[in-house]
């Protein structure tokens, strides 16, 4: 899964409003068609918000690594070409591993559904 790199992608995704949540992420979405100009291959690309509401640097990276582990873990339930942006919030610091899993994986598969009825 390749990576948004610069705030102007970023900006992208959060502009389009398209959302689902859970109690400990919330993950912004936009699903390429082919009517919108990417100039690219299709590929899911991923980024992350974690605000220092969550915790100190230490507590946000380790929340940074898991959501990149379980992304790569489940992207093959997103749809070919989508821009995703997973975003923390302050409750994911005290998640277990298997609850943030659990959660990705059901919002995942949710950006999917809604992507195929759209």
């Amino acid at each position: 899964m390749e990576r948004l790199k610069n705030h102007r992608e970023f900006v992208a995704v959060l502009k389009r409003r398209r959302r689902v949540s859970d109690a400990d992420v919330v993950l912004h979405y936009v699903v390429h068609t082919p009517s919108t100009p990417t100039g690219a291959a299709p590929a899911r690309r991923l980024g992350l918000a974690v605000s220092k509401s969550v915790g100190n640097a230490v507590v946000r990276n380790t929340v940074k690594r898991r959501f990149r582990v379980l992304a790569h873990r489940y992207e093959h339930e997103l749809p070919a070409d989508c821009d995703i942006v997973l975003r923390a919030k302050p409750r994911a610091a005290h998640a277990s591993f298997q609850s943030l899993e659990a959660q990705i994986q059901a919002l995942f598969r949710a950006v999917m559904r809604k992507s195929e009825q759209s």
